[in-house]
């Protein structure tokens, strides 16, 4: 084996192999390879009749040659490709080729848009062994985001041409940015490109705080420092593909990566790649590789579209029960609390129905104002000609839609395209007051059970620790607006611990003790919400808030322009807890209370299912600044990141000084796994869990989650509405 590789592996071969990747992408239509190729129907949709150039089509989609490459981003082993993952679209793996082992995740939130997380494993190289904090950490690891967008779209002789940014911030020990361009002539994909620092001639520095792309910030030397790579697959089956690449990554000269020392003394035998990518299922690629010319690899990986559910959704349609002897009223009664409402109030005046009830089933609010027509349409009232349904919260009224029976007969009897049903409606958000009709099914208690698996990750004394339990809590809801709520969680699986110690102003980095209870109060509090004529929203909170602080917090927030923008005030003034005794607060802290207080503003963009948030002012510690959030919203996932920008100086400590508190999360309604409709959304989110910067409570409700897509704009896009 090893001798058959050395003679492909030459100097000269480098440019021979560049120099036919060349040659596929810039003259495609060429006879010779017209005549060597025909493409698969499987993919295409050709004549009987073939033409020279006929074969070389414009790629529909990147498929099937969007397989992950070592390291989790779209490509062959070591290289990228111009290709990146279906929109919408995530997966999450493994791959291993000694010395390193990645783990990894990536998505693809937007079109032509891709991002990756990796944490990258030098085996058998110790985090700084001299330094007896980290003793227990194991391995030394890195972890790095990834970027890549696609420039231009393939089409009939161009290729797809796609630039990435490889960690561009912090240590930077694997970055690069490179631009690769990619020819799919099916069933061959070709691909060359070109980037600086791991695939360059020499190591990039580290960047600490902020972002460094030399691409753009000097690019000059970015061409001086940067080398070729590239590969070929040959995808001739749904299920199994052929690679080869060459890897230009000199792991002799990369003096910053830990493992050089120890593994690349001396250059590898090879810088051709070879591998074989297998895929049983749709949603699974395995690769079996052999790399560098000494190492065997293994990569596993699975990807699912974002939001479709693994049980299919499905609630029966409530169907009456004979006899049906009741009047109007209580017949809607019956049929609304059967199909999942509470506090229901119905109301017939002069022809005219007013129906109010609390959805307490149904994730979009949409759906809820489905299913009530369909039954109102099912139970067939004739003598109504207007319907009037308001949905609210606790007493709150949120939404009401305005519609005529006419309307929703012509509906359901395609008469009338749900597009043309809501033009005819009205559909308002600005009702602040109920219609004080008599109400049934009152819900005085609401309670819920949810897992929790919250992780730790990167402290000196181990790399993962997490905790595994579940958390309970219940609202006692007295009057419109108003909840006594109590969360208690248990973790009888708890691996947290530190050897960190608290730094200058801790108001987070203090938090293991709390994080280290197996039984927690996580909150004993009371929460009045209210709604003010012209949409203006208020809250006020107080008591246990959460793990390490109890208080007061209030907000006031407003949205504008149909939904598109909102803006609030928010504010707190709390004390830490005591770790041990759940109902007392601490005495011997660095400071009696903290305060913070906020402008926030959040802009909607409802044409990318994206919005764009920032909190400005006064952080927990006393920092002030601003806090951008971005989200994008996925057939329900909601997707976020965020990042901070506050004056550090009043730290003293060298770890919160010149940092910005920066993180990811999302937002899983757990409707996908249950196989029926529920409200109910589990949230996990990773970020820095020894800084000080720019921290804030966690807060049982922010309002502008609170009305979030009930405004004009969401509810005229929300489709999930049409229900038969």
């Amino acid at each position: 084996m090893h001798k058959i590789i050395s003679i492909i592996t030459g100097s000269y071969k480098y440019y021979l192999f560049v120099l036919l990747i060349i040659i596929f992408i810039l003259f495609p239509s060429a006879t010779f390879f017209t005549q060597l190729i025909r493409p698969s129907n499987h993919y295409y949709t050709r004549s009987t009749e073939v033409h020279a150039a006929d074969w070389v089509t414009p790629a529909k989609s990147d498929e099937p040659f969007t397989g992950p490459a070592n390291w989790g981003g779209t490509g062959l082993m070591e290289t990228p490709t111009a290709r990146i993952m279906n929109e919408n679209r995530y997966r999450f793996g493994a791959g291993q080729v000694d010395p390193y082992r990645y783990y990894y995740i990536g998505l693809s939130p937007l079109k032509r848009f891709e991002i990756s997380g990796r944490v990258t494993e030098v085996i058998g190289v110790t985090a700084s062994p001299d330094n007896p904090a980290w003793r227990g950490y194991g391995n030394t690891k890195d972890k790095a985001i990834d970027f890549k967008y696609k420039l231009i779209e393939e089409d009939k002789y161009a290729p797809a041409l796609s630039i990435g940014i490889m960690d561009p911030h912090g240590t930077r020990l694997y970055s690069s940015q490179y631009i690769v361009a990619s020819k799919q002539i099916y069933p061959f994909d070709f691909t060359l490109g070109f980037g600086n620092g791991r695939f360059g001639k020499v190591p990039l520095p580290s960047q600490d705080e902020g972002f460094k792309i030399e691409m753009f910030s000097d690019t000059k030397q970015w061409l001086k420092d940067s080398q070729f790579f590239g590969g070929i697959q040959f995808s001739p089956s749904k299920w199994f593909s052929l690679m080869v690449e060459y890897n230009p990554i000199k792991y002799e000269k990369q003096t910053r990566d830990p493992a050089q020392k120890k593994y690349f003394q001396n250059p590898p035998p090879s810088q051709f790649n070879y591998g074989l990518r297998l895929k049983p299922f749709e949603w699974t690629d395995i690769d079996v590789t052999y790399q560098r010319g000494n190492q065997f690899g293994m990569n596993l990986s699975m990807a699912f579209d974002i939001g479709n559910p693994l049980i299919p959704i499905f609630d029966k349609p409530y169907v009456e029960k004979p006899p049906k002897k009741k009047s109007l009223n209580e017949r809607i009664v019956e049929a609304l609390h059967e199909s999942g409402f509470s506090n229901i109030g119905v109301r017939l005046n002069n022809n005219e129905l007013w129906i109010e009830a609390q959805n307490d089933k149904y994730f979009y609010t949409t759906r809820a104002f489905g299913i009530i027509i369909k039954i109102l349409y099912d139970l067939k009232p004739i003598y109504i000609e207007k319907v009037n349904i308001t949905l609210h919260d606790n007493g709150i009224p949120i939404v009401r839609l305005s519609t005529t029976f006419l309307d929703i007969h012509e509906l359901y009897n395609e008469k009338m395209t749900l597009g043309e049903f809501l033009r005819l409606s009205d559909i308002r958000t600005d009702s602040n007051k109920s219609q004080g009709m008599e109400i049934h099914h009152k819900k005085l208690f609401k309670y819920g059970l949810k897992p929790e698996f919250k992780t730790f990750l990167n402290d000196p004394s181990g790399f993962f620790k997490y905790r595994a339990g579940v958390s309970g809590w219940t609202s006692f809801n007295p009057w419109p607006g108003g909840s006594f709520i109590l969360e208690l969680e248990t973790y009888p699986l708890n691996t947290v611990s530190t050897s960190n110690t608290p730094l200058s102003r801790p108001v987070r980095s203090d938090i293991v003790p709390y994080l280290k209870q197996d039984v927690v109060l996580g909150q004993l509090m009371y929460q009045q919400i209210m709604k003010f004529d012209r949409e203006y929203y208020g809250k006020l909170a107080g008591g246990i808030l959460e793990t390490e602080y109890a208080g007061i917090d209030g907000e006031i927030a407003k949205p504008f322009l149909n939904g598109r923008l909102f803006v609030g005030l928010s504010g707190s003034i709390v004390k830490k807890r005591s770790v041990d005794e759940p109902f007392q607060l601490k005495k011997d802290d660095w400071k009696e209370y903290y305060n913070t207080c906020f402008l926030n503003t959040r802009l909607n963009i409802p044409e990318l299912e994206t919005s764009i948030e920032v909190n400005t002012g006064q952080f927990l510690a006393g920092d002030k600044g601003a806090r951008l959030t971005v989200t994008k919203f996925i057939k329900g996932v909601t997707l976020y990141a965020w990042y901070s920008f506050t004056d550090t100086s009043i730290f003293t400590d060298p770890s919160n000084r010149g940092y910005s508190d920066k993180g990811i999360g999302v937002r899983i309604p757990m409707r996908l796994f249950e196989g029926t409709d529920t409200k109910t959304a589990y949230n996990y989110s990773v970020s820095p869990w020894t800084r000080d910067v720019a921290q804030d409570i966690d807060h049982f409700t922010t309002l502008f989650n609170y009305f979030g897509r009930n405004t004009n704009i969401y509810l005229d896009k929300d489709k999930s509405f049409y229900y038969k």
